[in-house]
């Protein structure tokens, strides 16, 4: 197959974001024409928005499919919504923030000829493309540990494998995409559900990659910004628990929750009420956690690769080897 007739289904999550995709929605048509890209769908799913993003949407870009949710779904599920609705090859999720550059899928096509292809992400840079926000995410977890926000880049080359691919501009093979599920909604409303979406990818026998070629930019920050700190940061501590709970092994979460309990204590001699808060979450949520490992280890099985988080990592510090690694 020619790898420019691939089609794609750009799935684009919207919560209050008029302005956003009246600046970059031109950017993705720019995007898709210089990469001779004909073959595609554009889906936006709104997160039951309070500002006019659906009337902008229905009045300029009346060929964008619009899905309106009327309850607030947070980003895995608003972003699911769009995903089960594609029908293309390969599934672009992209954040309204985020602007393509010219021919930004030139270079992440031929990645998805090779058959074990989960997806590919290109880097992210600061507008002005002077600071390099996000490049490859380097495997640095230990022993009942995952610290995924790592990024690295090598010296002198341009394609790299990644612990995993951003939600903000992920591209993945539709069918593998629908076959891990989409993002688990337990990680609503934000943070974490693309790290665990990759995760599953890897240990299901996929591979995750990073290609420097292709460029985005992104304004740090500007989908959360308008979000208050003390909640995203109280989530954002809740969900690195459920990451946990659902991918280590049983030895190791053992061990992670051990240590758990004495940083609660910790947390407790510093009235560290935030962190409190983000721990009686993740107890709440356990029976979820737990209904979340039950269906990814029932669909290892079904798909006969019992691969661990740890061999995970052991594959790609192999793959990096002794390469000239800048982390950052």
């Amino acid at each position: 197959m020619n790898l420019l007739k691939r089609s794609i289904s750009i799935v684009i999550p919207n919560y209050n974001g008029k302005d956003l995709l009246e600046s970059n929605i031109p950017h993705v048509y720019n995007a898709l024409k210089t990469s001779g890209i004909t073959d595609f769908e554009i889906i936006i799913t709104d997160d039951a928005s309070k500002d006019q993003s659906v009337d902008f949407l229905k009045s300029n870009y009346p060929d964008i499919i619009l899905i309106e949710n009327k309850v607030n779904r947070g980003f895995s599920g608003n972003t699911n919504c769009g995903i089960f609705r594609a029908n293309k090859d390969l599934v672009l999720i992209l954040n309204s923030d985020v602007i393509l550059t010219d021919c930004y899928f030139e270079h992440l096509l031929p990645y998805f000829d090779s058959p074990g292809t989960f997806g590919v992400m290109g880097q992210i840079t600061s507008p002005d493309s002077k600071i390099i926000q996000d490049g490859a995410k380097y495997p640095t977890s230990a022993f009942g540990r995952i610290r995924p926000g790592t990024n690295y880049l090598i010296k002198g080359q341009s394609s790299h494998l990644s612990l995993f691919l951003l939600g903000a501009n992920a591209l993945v093979d539709r069918k593998k995409l629908l076959e891990v599920g989409g993002f688990d909604e337990i990680f609503n409303p934000y943070n974490s559900e693309d790290v665990d979406l990759s995760i599953r990818a890897w240990r299901l026998g996929y591979k995750c990659y990073y290609d420097h070629r292709a460029i985005c930019k992104h304004p740090i920050s500007s989908t959360l910004k308008k979000e208050p700190n003390r909640k995203v940061k109280m989530i954002s501590n809740r969900n690195v628990m459920i990451l946990h709970y659902i991918h280590l092994s049983k030895p190791e979460f053992v061990y992670y929750f051990v240590s758990l309990i004495f940083r609660v204590f910790f947390r407790i001699l510093m009235f560290d009420i935030l962190y409190l808060k983000s721990f009686s979450m993740f107890l709440a949520s356990l029976h979820e956690c737990s209904n979340s490992k039950v269906r990814f280890e029932a669909l290892q099985q079904q798909k006969s690769a019992k691969i661990s988080l740890h061999q995970v990592n052991k594959l790609l510090l192999q793959e990096i080897g002794q390469l000239p690694v800048r982390k950052f």
